[in-house]
């Protein structure tokens, strides 16, 4: 091949326009709105019931974290002794959330941030129970400035 082959061939080399090959992608969009209607279809086999006013849910587990619902939407079966609670979840340490769900706390709970509380303690404290002294303490003042200029001169 030569040159100038080459060179009108790459002249000739078009993307789109007219006599191209249409190229079709097929593109799956998929809602949460499928999700909530399914989710919404099953909760009415459960007979359960929307509550409202719930504005949020903590869920306490053995290790220490919680699952935190914030705005969840909760729907219940009192008889069947059935909850549902769905929405945004987040995973969070308990110490996180500490201040706000002192109320909510029951008794194993409260043991467990005691726990808590205790590691934290113990391994934020001095190894040798209590403060040694380091470079960075200013030392006691022996004598005055007074005196310190009189045994200069």
């Amino acid at each position: 091949m030569n040159a100038e082959k080459l060179a009108k061939l790459q002249a000739s080399v078009r993307i789109g326009g007219k006599g191209t090959p249409r190229r079709k992608v097929k593109k799956v969009h998929k809602t949460a709105g499928t999700d909530d209607k399914k989710l919404q279809s099953q909760l009415k086999k459960l007979s359960v019931q929307p509550i409202s006013g719930i504005e949020e849910v903590n869920m306490f587990k053995t290790d220490g974290t919680v699952i935190h619902f914030a705005a969840p939407k909760v729907h219940a079966s009192i008889a069947a002794n059935t909850f549902v609670i769905y929405g945004a979840g987040e995973n969070k340490e308990l110490t996180e959330l500490v201040p706000g769900i002192l109320n909510q706390l029951g008794p194993d709970s409260l043991t467990s941030l005691r726990k808590l509380a205790e590691s934290y303690q113990a391994a934020h404290a001095h190894p040798h129970g209590k403060e040694e002294e380091g470079d960075d303490d200013v030392p006691e003042l022996v004598e005055t400035f007074d005196q310190a200029e009189e045994t200069k001169a």
